[in-house]
């Protein structure tokens, strides 16, 4: 659908969304129409170079052909039949998941929020069945973030912001230590604890990647404790930063792992990955989905994994992010770059970062802002040092624009 299909303009299309969509923050001043590869084009004809990705999801590039294809297939054939028949993307996709991640068992969910819930649903189960009714307690990071849904909100160690903000009693029995501490870990797990879960890289919390030792300190803690060790790779997953799956590149194995953003090419689908001991946890009628597996979903999916690994993507985000990170250091007023492959954080000194994402989207780049001060980027994972240069020529003059 476009604009000139309704007869309207792009301020009448705004209007139109502003008066019945819920209100929930700030919205580009653009209507997109058009996408392909690394840029997205208006109403206007304006095209902007996307360094966003639909944050983190579109990892080959916008409207990828053999996603597009593999949609347009399975639309035709069948569009959804629920969890009660087997379908054949779903089965090719489970496959392809379980082969790449060496694991055992994936069950699909529609979003990131709500396969954090089913991981946690699977630790509390876990620890209850195995240690007796008070051990459901799970540790997590402080400015880490698991989602919107309740479970996953409370498990966002976030409890001063909007995120939890007029939502509470939050749910009980989640903990939160400091995140790359792992004494502060130790001292938050309890004989009620049933688990740790951490991102290998906090997004949201302001591109903080952690640091090995931490990662295998924790692994040893659960396995001392015999508890488990779970990963939230929603955003970290499929190459994002270098391996298929964050956890690779520190050599830290989990008890299970969840997924999205770029699982699904650009439709909604994420999943937990687990381990055949924590999959038993999840027996008939503990645990269920309508659209789970959705056919063309996971057609989608499966081409947007097999499409990264031909393109190779993961090697394409180690390079890139390596160069792209060491350009952004040439920026003004440049406190601190952080990142681990393609998800890149630029913190700066004194410099609005809200401000500067506003001025790149006129200066037609799309990035996100954590905080005030940091800058997030998750590009597509096909970009080249062209696109890295145009993109820090692009911050620079928004950033010198800011501080006028």
């Amino acid at each position: 659908m476009k604009s000139k299909d309704f007869g309207l303009t792009k301020e009448e299309i705004m209007e139109i969304s502003d008066k019945y969509l819920l209100d929930i923050g700030y919205h580009f001043p653009i209507v997109i129409e058009d996408a392909k590869g690394c840029y997205v084009t208006d109403t206007n004809g304006d095209e902007y170079l996307d360094f966003y990705a639909g944050i983190a999801v579109n990892s080959l590039g916008n409207c990828d052909e053999r996603i597009v294809k593999a949609v347009k297939e399975q639309a035709e054939q069948v569009m959804h039949v629920s969890l009660y028949p087997y379908n054949v993307p779903q089965a090719m996709l489970a496959k392809l998941i379980c082969e790449t991640t060496g694991f055992d068992r994936v069950f699909f969910q529609n979003s990131g929020t709500e396969s954090n819930e089913a991981m946690i649903k699977m630790a509390r189960k876990h620890g209850v069945e195995k240690f007796g009714p008070d051990h459901y307690e799970i540790v997590t990071a402080k400015k880490s973030f698991h989602g919107r849904t309740y479970a996953a909100l409370t498990a966002t160690g976030q409890p001063e912001t909007a995120i939890q903000a007029g939502f509470f009693p939050n749910l009980p029995g989640f903990k939160y230590a400091e995140f790359n501490n792992l004494e502060s870990f130790r001292e938050a797990v309890s004989d009620n604890t049933c688990a740790i879960m951490v991102e290998p890289v906090q997004g949201e919390g302001g591109v903080y990647p952690a640091s090995k030792e931490f990662l295998q300190g924790l692994r040893e803690l659960c396995d001392e404790k015999g508890i488990l060790l779970l990963f939230d790779e929603v955003q970290t997953g499929w190459f994002r930063c270098g391996e298929p799956m964050a956890w690779m590149h520190y050599g830290v194995r989990p008890d299970a792992f969840t997924m999205a953003k770029a699982l699904g090419g650009g439709l909604p689908l994420g999943g937990v990955v687990l381990t055949e001991k924590c999959a038993k946890v999840l027996n008939p009628g503990s645990h269920g989905c309508t659209f789970s597996g959705n056919p063309v979903c996971c057609a989608a999916g499966y081409a947007a994994i097999n499409g990264m690994i031909e393109d190779k993507c993961g090697e394409n985000a180690k390079e890139m992010g390596e160069y792209f990170r060491e350009q952004l250091k040439t920026l003004p007023n440049v406190k601190e770059v952080r990142g681990l492959g393609l998800l890149v954080g630029v913190e700066f000194n004194d410099v609005d970062a809200v401000a500067v994402k506003v001025k790149a989207m006129e200066n037609k780049l799309l990035v996100t802002a954590t905080s005030n001060r940091i800058i997030r980027m998750v590009p597509p994972l096909i970009i080249t040092k062209e696109d890295c240069d145009k993109a820090v020529a692009i911050l620079k003059k928004s950033v010198e624009e800011v501080m006028k």
